[in-house]
């Protein structure tokens, strides 16, 4: 458990790459992956059906493991799970509805905002400061978001507006993540909030009339791997990554989604942006990368002990 692992010879050094950060490229890469199995189940399947038994399916791989953490939550930590499990929910609507009017390599770049959007959202709603840099950040986002959606070849502007405001929950989801995870149990809030995606999407879909039982190898590879290794292992892996990598690498690591999501989306569809999207693509990732890896080039300070 959390050995190193990988070995490999940099400069004459030894450089070892440890289990969970390897667990997080993986999952960064499946990541990536689940927008292209996701845009073509739901051409095949109703969206909240998906959502409903992809999240059950998940919350019920999970409730084992964590039942004792579910069971010591108390009422504030029960309101925070259901906040968490809110906008997590209306990120994974708002991101699979953009889906299917947008390319996966779009929704890939575009839901990677999150990482630009969480310290602006925190500087706006909680007083954190946000510094320089992250309003640069933002500046650069939002030129590369135009690219990609306003200007010449393949627009599908209401696609990309739908995941943008995915990528506008996840920031909040992970804002009331980092106040909940301070004072409750990681593993009942990761089941409450899965649980809440599950309940939602159920009751939306029974409201439609529209859950059918899944059929054909394309919805149930995409349910599959979405449920058990995107959401269950998923956040599995990424709670306990961050229990051993620095959460500056850890944030880094999975920074890496939007450019999975691209690269999947051309190999197994060939599907691919035109010259100004990918240049668009280029300054949100940039920009995602600035975020995160520019603040740690600079002279460490020490940090107070407990």
């Amino acid at each position: 458990m959390g050995s190193p692992n990988a070995p490999s010879v940099t400069g004459g050094r030894r450089v070892r790459l440890p289990l969970p950060e390897l667990g997080l490229v993986a999952i960064a890469a499946i990541w990536g992956l689940t927008f292209v199995l996701i845009k073509d189940a739901i051409a095949h399947f109703p969206v909240m059906a998906f959502l409903a038994y992809r999240f059950v399916w998940a919350t019920l791989l999970v409730l084992p493991l964590f039942w004792r953490d579910v069971r010591r939550l108390s009422g504030g930590g029960w309101r925070a799970g259901l906040t968490m499990g809110a906008f997590l929910t209306g990120g994974y609507v708002l991101q699979t509805f953009g889906l299917d009017l947008t390319s996966p390599a779009s929704a890939g770049f575009i839901t990677g905002m999150y990482v630009v959007l969480t310290p602006l959202l925190g500087a706006l709603l909680l007083g954190q400061r946000a510094g320089g840099l992250a309003w640069a950040a933002a500046v650069v986002s939002a030129i590369g978001l135009y690219l990609m959606t306003g200007t010449g070849g393949d627009v599908h502007l209401v696609g990309d507006l739908l995941v943008l405001g995915c990528a506008c929950c996840f920031a909040l989801h992970i804002l009331a993540t980092d106040r909940a995870a301070r004072d409750h149990a990681i593993g009942g809030l990761l089941v409450i909030q899965l649980g809440i995606c599950g309940v939602v999407s159920l009751v939306a879909g029974a409201a439609q009339g529209a859950l059918p039982v899944p059929s054909g190898w394309t919805v149930w590879v995409a349910l599959t791997v979405t449920a058990v290794f995107a959401s269950a292992l998923g956040f599995f892996v990424q709670t306990y990554a961050q229990r051993h990598a620095p959460p500056a690498r850890t944030a880094l690591i999975l920074a890496s989604e939007p450019a999975f999501a691209g690269l999947f989306a051309w190999v197994f569809t060939g599907r691919s942006l035109s010259v100004q999207g990918w240049i668009g693509a280029g300054l949100i990732m940039a920009a995602i990368v600035a975020v995160e890896l520019v603040p740690h080039l600079r002279p460490a300070r020490p940090l107070p002990e407990g």
